[in-house]
This record gives C-alpha cells, structure tokens and sequence, in this order.
C-alpha cells in the first residue's frame, strides 16, 4: 500500500491523557501523508487507542475489533492498530486473540508511531510494550477542538493505589521539562487556542524526576512552580491542570492557583472513599481528614473555586457503613461534579484478587444511591450562579440546538446561550445566567471581549 495515499480513523477510549496521545498520534499519520476518514469502514488504517481502567472499555476494544478483522479478510491492505493500555497490559497475547492486528503498542510509544509503521509496511507483526524513555514531541498533534487543547507535561504514575492498573500500563513517572512545555503553549498561543489543560496522570507529582534544587533544598520543578512559569504565554487565556492526588497536593499550589489570574477556579482532585480503612485498603496515602482539608484551604483562598473528583463505590470489602462514609463525604463537601464507577477488577493488580469481592447488585445499588446524591448536591452547587454575570469562551455550536453556542466557565460549568458560532468561536463572553440545571448552565449574552494577546 502507498502511504500517500491512506485514509486513518482512530477510535479513542478513556481519560483525557489517551485523548491527547490519540491527537499526537493523527498528527504524526497526518505528517506521513494520511488523511482522517470519519466512517472506519472506508478507512485503510484503523487505530484503538485502548482504556484498561475498567472492564467495560476492554470488551467494547474486542467486539469493534472482531468487525474490522473479518473485513481484513477482504481487504488485506488494512492495517489494524492497538494502541494505549490495553495494548501495554496485554501485549502478544493480543495477536494470539486477534492474529489480524498489525501492530499492537503501548502508552509509551505513542511518540514512536511513525517507525513503529515502518516495521509494519516492511511487513512485520510488532509489538511494542518495552518500557522506554518517552521522546520529546516535535510532531503537531492534529488537535479536536480549535479554543482549547491539551499540553502533556509528565507521563506515567509512581503510586500503587491496590485497584489500579496505570503504574503497570503507562510506566513509570517521567516529567517533560518547563522549557518544552512552555515552547508548546507558546505553539498553541500563535495557532490561536484560547485553553490549555496541562495533563499528568498524577500532576501534583510534576518535577520530582527532574535535575535541580535550590539551595534550601526546594526542588526547582514543582508544578507550582510550571504555573508560575507559563503563566504569561501570549494568546493563552485561561489554563486549566488534572488530575491532582490529595497526598501531594499542598497550600503553595492554592496560593499561586488564587494569586495567578490566567489559572481557573476549578480543581479536580479525586478522593475515591470517605472511609480511612478503605482508603488504606486502597494504598492511597491519605485520610478523609486530610482531603477535606485541602478543600477548606481551596475554599479559603477561592471561596467560589468549583471542586470536582472521582470516587469509587463496592471497593473489594467495603462495608455499608463504609460506603455511607462515602455519602457523608459528599453530602458536607457540596462537589460541584463527581465521576463514579463500581468497583471493576484490573489484571495485574493487588485487589483483584482479594477474597471479599462484593456483588453485582451491591455495587450497583451503591452507584445509584451515590450518584442521586451528587445529583442534588450539584444542583445545589450550580444555584449560586443564578443572576450572575460569567465570563464563558466558547468551544463549539449546541449540537441540539443549532441556533445556540455552548462553552465552559472558569469553573468548568458547561454554559449555552443564543449565538452565531462563526463570529463566536474562541470568545471570551460575558453571560448572565438564567437556567440553572446540576451540571450545565443556560444564559443571555451581555457582552463579547475579543481576546487581544499581550
């Protein structure tokens, strides 16, 4: 086959740092000539860049999978590709499932693809699950959106948190410097995106791997330090950071998140339980005590600070009572959005095979009860917006309403509002909001601010 010529479809499963490996990716087959193809049927090279976090995601990989390899029977010129954590957990035995797959590649080689092609178009079956030292990206991911973007700025997770299957799927922690990171705002600033979110699996963990301390004895590279440094990109308006682990999270971060205008009010620092046992039966280094009070000093320093987190119900264990520490949590902390999942069993990892695995209908009798409950603090949380005036920059056109634009406030708030999307696109407009709903927000235009780079 030419590679001139080739159309690609990437399907893209899981958290935001495989969405960004995935627009990484299409720029490098982009830069090899190929052009994106929306239907994957008629696309000549197809990759699935694979979520392991929870089962579901790694059955869905298989059934998509069975299509595309029966019609590689037909059309033998068709290269199938699995990428991301799935590929990094399961390796060859991948190709021992689906003999059809050309190549299977882990986290860690996402910067590798190109040659990785080559192997494959000299007619090799590869497999690239080595743990390797991550390249700097100098390939112009081909980004989704037009306002904001993603900035990786440390791969991989040093922790061992006994549910969870990254450590082993996306390696160990490894940091990009400040100057690569900055370059490539700075990139994103002349391009014209408006956001950025700097991205780690662990951010709060930023630096730690770096050469460099002062003679204190501080380190030079905290993530404090990363905002303080980008801060003032040109044409950058507003940057976002996820996801944050309570165990590193500290008051100095706050303070310059409080003290720098560009940094939004937003935090996203998971807690997973609000019970102490299970967070120690989990390995996750902290107390319930000591998350909420990271979110007392947040709310301190930025009283209107919108806080979200992730939280895991039917840990292997977990008691009610347990779990009604969980309710408790959320009832007194007021998030203004959780993302839950039950408890799913990963390869590989320490709890998965514990003998107090709790059933089906617990786990999902727990999510419901917990997921009502968020509901209603969410809502509760999204009153205080009422009346007020926002500033929202706006992403993209109301899909269900054509006649509206729909974008985000500093605090993450999906917000719609009449608009023309051509003249608004990438605007920072002030709306003053006057439909409330959990987890979105409606309002009336007042006033449009071009955003003029300094």
């Amino acid at each position: 086959m030419t590679t001139s010529k080739g159309r690609y479809h990437i399907i893209t499963f899981g958290c935001q740092m495989n969405k960004a490996d995935s627009e990484r990716m299409a720029g490098i087959l982009e830069d090899m000539g190929f052009e994106w193809e929306i239907d994957p049927n008629n696309a000549n090279l197809i990759l699935y860049n694979t979520c392991s976090i929870r089962d579901n995601a790694e059955q869905k990989v298989y059934s998509y999978l069975g299509r595309q390899a029966k019609r590689k029977h037909e059309q033998p010129d068709l290269t199938l590709i699995v990428a991301g954590c799935v590929a990094q957990q399961e390796g060859e035995s991948l190709l021992r499932r689906v003999p059809e797959l050309d190549l299977v590649m882990g986290p860690q080689h996402a910067n590798r693809l190109k040659d990785l092609l080559q192997q494959v178009f000299d007619g090799n079956q590869v497999v690239a699950t080595d743990a390797v030292h991550i390249m700097e990206d100098i390939t112009k991911p081909r980004r989704d959106s037009k306002v904001t973007s993603w900035v990786n700025v440390i791969y991989g997770c040093n922790e061992r948190c006994t549910y969870c299957v990254v450590p082993n799927v996306r390696g160990v922690e490894q940091s990009r410097t400040p100057e690569a990171i900055r370059a490539e705002m700075e990139e994103l600033g002349r391009q014209g995106y408006k956001e950025v979110t700097l991205l780690g699996q662990n951010i709060d963990a930023y630096g730690r791997d770096l050469p460099g301390a002062t003679s204190e004895g501080r380190h030079l590279h905290t993530l404090t330090d990363l905002l303080y440094y980008v801060h003032d990109v040109p044409g950058i308006e507003r940057i976002r950071f996820a996801t944050s682990h309570p165990r590193y999270f500290t008051e100095r971060l706050i303070k310059a998140c409080a003290e720098l205008p560009k940094v939004c009010e937003h935090f996203h620092i998971p807690f997973q339980s609000g019970d102490n046992e299970v967070l120690k039966r989990m390995s996750r280094g902290y107390t319930h005590e000591k998350y909420r009070r990271i979110i007392d000093t947040i709310r301190r320093y930025m009283p209107d600070a919108s806080i979200s987190a992730d939280a895991i119900v039917g840990f292997p264990g977990e008691t009610e009572e347990q779990f009604e520490n969980t309710l408790k949590l959320v009832e007194e902390i007021g998030f203004d959005l959780v993302n839950t999942a039950a408890y799913s069993p990963r390869p590989l990892t320490p709890a998965a095979v514990w003998d107090e695995q709790l059933s089906e209908e617990v786990k999902s009798d727990r999510l419901q009860r917990l997921n009502h409950l968020i509901n209603i603090k969410a809502y509760e949380r999204s009153q205080r917006y009422h009346g007020r005036i926002l500033s929202v920059l706006v992403e993209e056109q109301n899909t269900k309403d054509k006649a509206q634009v729909m974008g985000r406030t500093s605090g993450n708030r999906l917000t719609f509002f009449n608009g023309d999307i051509t003249a608004l696109q990438g605007k920072l407009v002030n709306v003053k909001i006057t439909d409330i709903r959990a987890f979105s927000l409606t309002g009336e235009p007042v006033e449009v601010r071009e955003v003029i780079s300094v």
